[in-house]
């Protein structure tokens, strides 16, 4: 997860949390030169190397850091906001809406409905 969209998308689907190390490595930098194995890293983000370690400034990134955390966080309390709940771990099923191909949306309570106990209870008995 690396934007508050999908944050807040995993979290009405049911997520008990997020984790995001992709978010985070963008944050430092990380343009996906695919080199992190190889000792290459054109950033420093994932090298030993002293000359290609001169590209990581820790103060720099530090903030930039910070910032997008901080950023993730107050985003994806805007959409819990603007879904009529307080906070993001109120977030629930009929809080995303979906798109159909009629081009309405609905629900994502009411396209995938959670079994009722009855139900629940066959499924098992089976």
């Amino acid at each position: 997860m690396i934007n508050p969209a999908e944050i807040a998308w995993a979290l009405c689907a049911g997520a008990d949390f997020i984790t995001s190390a992709r978010g985070f490595m963008f944050a430092l930098g990380c343009i996906q030169a695919f080199q992190c194995n190889k000792n290459t890293c054109p950033t420093g983000i994932t090298t030993h190397d002293k000359r290609l370690q001169k590209g990581l400034n820790p103060k720099d990134k530090a903030e930039r850091v910070r910032r997008y955390a901080e950023t993730v966080r107050y985003e994806v309390g805007v959409i819990a906001h603007s879904c009529g709940v307080p906070e993001p771990r109120q977030l629930r099923r009929q809080h995303a809406r979906v798109v159909t191909e009629t081009g309405r949306s609905k629900g994502l309570d009411e396209i995938f409905p959670l079994p009722t106990q009855k139900e629940g209870i066959q499924k098992s008995a089976q």
